[in-house]
């Protein structure tokens, strides 16, 4: 890993890398020393490491719970260079919408692709980020809904160091298979007039996931309109599974 720059506010440090041409940010307890848990946070589709709500979740994270938390641009995205056959998938998908097809299966097409580049990516960052003394081998939790929890739910299945996951906004077309592979707790957050996620997909998904313990949290309203207490309860969730 290579730090580029370190900030600090409020007793939260914001250190920005790259681990190997993987562009990441990693906030941490100002001062920090010693194992602790880790949360990575999936960014959403046309966002960035470092959009106004990663970086309002992830300094909650750490200045209330003690976490250190990573987050990186995924393919296409942020610092990350212009990808042409993913520009071009998009264009298509743009296209064939526009001529009549259903938006939530190019989406899930999409995001499988994606997926199967960005799972050992965030592997990688995750063995980097808990190599660092002040961060260390300690429990894992993943954040992400949208394009975060289509490319969540199968690293989430594939990463055995993932306790917990907080996953939403996305469907089962693309994920019902990996969804069958988790068995961690899961809070799942579905906005009932969400308008490119089908309900139907979300509650499918939801409904796909092997974990024991899981919980739907379902409010009314579009795909951006997550209520802000959802993170009170967030924050609680991990908590309780991470220390």
């Amino acid at each position: 890993m290579r730090f580029s720059s370190e900030t600090s506010a409020d007793g939260v440090c914001e250190q920005l890398f790259t681990h190997g041409e993987i562009p990441g940010v990693l906030w941490t307890p100002a001062g920090a020393a010693g194992t602790r848990p880790l949360i990575l946070m999936g960014h959403g589709g046309g966002q960035q490491k470092k959009a106004p709500g990663i970086v309002a979740r992830a300094r909650r994270f750490v200045a209330e719970c003690g976490f250190a938390v990573a987050a990186v641009d995924v393919p296409g995205h942020g610092d990350r260079p212009v990808d042409e056959e993913y520009n071009q998938i998009a264009t298509e998908n743009q296209a064939r919408v526009a001529a009549g097809e259903e938006l939530a299966p190019l989406v899930a097409g999409f995001q499988a692709l994606v997926a199967r580049r960005t799972v050992p990516e965030w592997q990688a960052v995750l063995d980097g980020v808990q190599d660092l003394d002040y961060v260390g081998a300690g429990p894992v939790g993943y954040w992400g809904v949208s394009l975060g929890c289509g490319l969540g739910v199968p690293f989430v299945a594939d990463e055995p160091r993932v306790r917990a996951a907080v996953l939403g906004l996305g469907g089962a077309l693309a994920s019902a298979e990996a969804a069958a592979r988790i068995t961690v707790p899961v809070e799942f957050l579905v906005q009932w007039d969400d308008e490119r996620v089908p309900r139907a997909h979300g509650l499918a998904l939801f409904d796909a996931l092997a974990s024991a313990e899981k919980t739907l949290h379902a409010n009314p309203g579009k795909h951006g309109e997550i209520p802000a207490f959802e993170l009170d309860s967030t924050l609680r969730f991990f908590t309780r599974h991470l220390g």
